[in-house]
């Protein structure tokens, strides 16, 4: 009788489009030969092949980099984005700051006061 593995966890389980690659590998895979043959086919003639292998190599290695690379579940870009926010976007020194509950009441009455004193004509008092 054949038997199957089936794994426990079933969240790292990703489905297949084409040739065992998922949709985002395809496209990914796709914008690499996309961007790397054109570059090939144009250098050939102008650089020793070697040379532009390698070129094309590098030109496609972001698009791959993209396609396979993933820690902790994330995409690179996913990863990209919240390591450029730790580093550049986000403040170093995060202040603890809490906003007290009974200050925040006593604000609201203060403004409800004085709404109602600019409501009603009177005179405010401070």
């Amino acid at each position: 009788m054949a038997y199957v593995s089936i794994p426990k966890d079933l969240s790292r389980v990703k489905t297949k489009f084409i040739l065992g690659l998922t949709k985002r590998q395809t496209i990914c895979f796709g914008a690499g030969a996309a961007t790397g043959l054109p570059l090939f086919f144009l250098l050939r003639g102008a650089l020793p092949v070697s040379a532009v292998s390698l070129l094309t190599v590098i030109v496609m290695l972001p698009w791959f980099m993209f396609a396979l690379y993933e820690k902790n579940g994330q995409p690179l870009e996913k990863y990209l984005m919240c390591i450029i926010n730790t580093r550049f976007i986000r403040p170093k020194k995060r202040i603890y700051q809490t906003d007290n509950l009974y200050a925040a009441v006593g604000r609201q009455k203060e403004l409800y006061k004085e709404v109602s004193a600019i409501a009603s004509g009177k005179k405010i008092k401070r």
